[in-house]
């Protein structure tokens, strides 16, 4: 049976529903996010609504910013200005949108930090700390760290969190999707750790949404162009957004 696998949609109301078509057109209904379906991005109450039709959704770093208290976080400055803006977006006191808010927000406080079946671990960030900890392909050879991260969990792993889609391998090595032709078939004598990428906001320089389709044998990777413009154009004109949220949209960095 076919999964998708999303992560870090951020608000992009134009990639998540260019996505969600992919996956109508597919006959993929089972649809596993692994947080920060909000942050950065205009539409956050239309992200969560639609995101409530997944099957399984997990806890982000800006979820849980947006309930906790932000400075544990580390967030830098653009990143509080949006978190800021998001939670008056989701305001459930003095908004037109109070009733939709407070179910938003209950929608958001039933979020796991960790979800695990049939031996396959789904995380956020790290399997050692799931909403926090971000594993870059930098890193893959650090063998301290990765070490820590493989001791975490028992075969397999997605994480999203950096939105760099590839492949984290027990040798120290990591693998772009451009490095195993957009698909990797999982060893069965060896533990592996996914990044899906990101569905709103791309980092690995190539702007077009990212997910991945899981078979339980093999991983695919799916890149989707989206009208980027019409989402730069919606952060251009909110003032609690900064301009650069945008702008980065176009080049996928």
């Amino acid at each position: 049976m076919l999964q998708a696998i999303v992560s870090d949609i951020h608000s992009n109301l134009e990639a998540m529903k260019v996505v969600l078509d992919d996956l109508l057109s597919k006959n993929i209904t089972d649809i596993i996010c692994l947080g920060d379906i909000i942050g950065y991005g205009p539409n956050p109450r239309e992200c969560v609504d639609l995101a409530t039709a997944f099957r399984v959704w997990l806890l982000g770093n800006h979820e849980e910013a947006l309930m906790e208290e932000l400075r544990a976080h580390g967030f830098n400055p653009k990143a509080t200005g949006a978190r800021d803006w998001t939670y008056r977006q989701l305001d459930i006191r003095d908004s037109p949108h109070k009733e939709e808010n407070k179910k938003r927000w209950d929608f958001i406080g039933e979020m796991k930090q960790r979800y695990e079946e049939n031996g396959v671990l789904f995380v956020h960030g790290s399997p050692y700390e799931p909403t926090r900890e971000y594993i870059y392909p930098r890193e893959a050879t650090d063998p301290e760290k990765m070490g820590r991260v493989f001791g975490a969990f028992e075969r397999i792993c997605f994480v999203g969190h950096t939105h760099m889609p590839g492949v984290f391998t027990e040798d120290l090595k990591f693998l772009t999707p451009a490095d195993t032709g957009g698909l990797f078939r999982i060893p069965k004598d060896r533990k592996v750790l996914i990044n899906v990428g990101s569905v709103g906001q791309p980092r690995d320089f190539d702007p077009r949404a990212c997910y991945l389709i899981w078979d339980g044998k093999a991983v695919v990777w799916r890149r989707l162009a989206y009208d980027c413009d019409k989402t730069a154009q919606k952060i251009f004109a909110i003032k609690g957004l900064d301009r650069s949220l945008g702008s980065r949209l176009r080049t996928g960095r």
